[in-house]
């Protein structure tokens, strides 16, 4: 069964398989969002996607049942709402090393009074539905990748 709101599934204790999208093709999406994946994920970060091939595979990988996220390229607050305004589930942000880090991801990526993004869901309006912004809090996954030492001591 398809997993309908990632955030109730993981902070329920659910579990997945993520297929991963670094070539920036809408076919090899396609063939990746095809093989029973539970979540994809679009790689802006060490792939060779960039925002225009990211938002092109994501209308492409929608249109099958696993939700889709983005790893961002850095813990910038531009990108990461960007690639939620245009309908990505979730984010999945590199290197966040420090609590400031990771509070730094979560104001990006929720409205007020939660976050501070700014109001602007283009596309997620049209594929979440008219009141996207008022569930996203919820239902948008925020993931902070651990990735050195100086991270997983904090």
């Amino acid at each position: 069964m398809p997993i309908t709101n990632v955030h109730d599934h993981f902070a329920t204790g659910g579990t997945a398989v993520n297929g991963w999208c670094a070539i920036p093709s809408p076919v090899t999406a396609e063939i990746m969002g095809r093989q029973g994946f539970d979540l994809m994920t679009v790689d802006l970060q060490h792939g060779l996607i960039d925002y225009q091939m990211a938002l092109t595979m994501l209308q492409v990988l929608q249109g099958l049942p696993a939700p889709v996220l983005v790893r961002v390229p850095w813990n910038e607050p531009g990108i990461v709402m960007k690639c939620l305004d245009a309908g990505f589930a979730g984010v999945i942000c590199p290197m966040v090393n420090t609590a400031d880090d990771a509070r730094r991801l979560v104001q990006a990526a929720r409205y007020a009074p939660l976050g501070s993004r700014s109001f602007g869901p283009t596309r997620a309006n049209l594929v979440h539905g008219p009141s996207y912004a008022k569930g996203a809090n919820t239902s948008v996954l925020v993931l902070a990748m651990i990735e050195t030492r100086e991270a997983l001591q904090n």
